[in-house]
């Protein structure tokens, strides 16, 4: 994987192949990071079902000032740390941890929460009802799933479509 955009733009970053890890395209990144405006300066940023860590490492690439990844496979989280060390990503925290679980915890406020959980979970819906709790004003969460989620809550900013992958920029009405 590479990260397509800011200061890291080009670096190769390398993560395990595990079942059900998916990375997200660099056409989808492209066409998220196109939506926030490119950079992401002094923004909290939180990569719920890290994986990869395709997500997080773009948004700290793209200058967000903290990025919080949660994973809880332990060879998924090796690579995050290797990745991590390797770029020099000192706003890049790592954390094992189960995400909702996260979430229920003392974990402050984002304004920009990324959520990208396996397609063959149950965890997205669960995950964005907690994740509206977390957002500063004026906070968004990108959300990317394999079947559409109930969004009736949410006012959807922009959507698109790569392949099996749906994503789309939220906001809570």
């Amino acid at each position: 994987m590479r990260i397509i955009g800011g200061a890291w733009r080009s670096r190769i970053l390398r993560f395990p192949d595990l079942p059900g890890l998916r990375p997200t395209p660099d056409r989808v990144r492209e066409t998220l990071f196109n939506w926030l405006g490119q950079r992401l300066d002094g923004q909290r940023c939180l990569d719920l079902f890290a994986g990869s860590g395709a997500l997080g490492f773009e948004a700290a690439s793209r200058g967000a000032a903290e990025v919080v990844m949660v994973e809880r496979d332990p060879r998924a989280l090796a690579a995050l740390e290797r990745n991590a060390q390797t770029l020099g990503a000192t706003q890049v925290r790592i954390l094992r941890a189960d995400a909702l679980g996260y979430l229920e915890g003392d974990c402050g406020r984002f304004d920009l929460i990324l959520l990208d959980p396996p397609f063959a979970s149950d965890l997205l819906a669960p995950a964005l009802a907690r994740a509206a709790t977390r957002l500063n004003p004026g906070g968004r969460i990108y959300a990317e799933f394999g079947t559409r989620p109930d969004l009736a809550a949410w006012h959807i900013l922009r959507e698109g479509r790569a392949g099996l992958s749906h994503f789309c920029l939220l906001e809570p009405l």
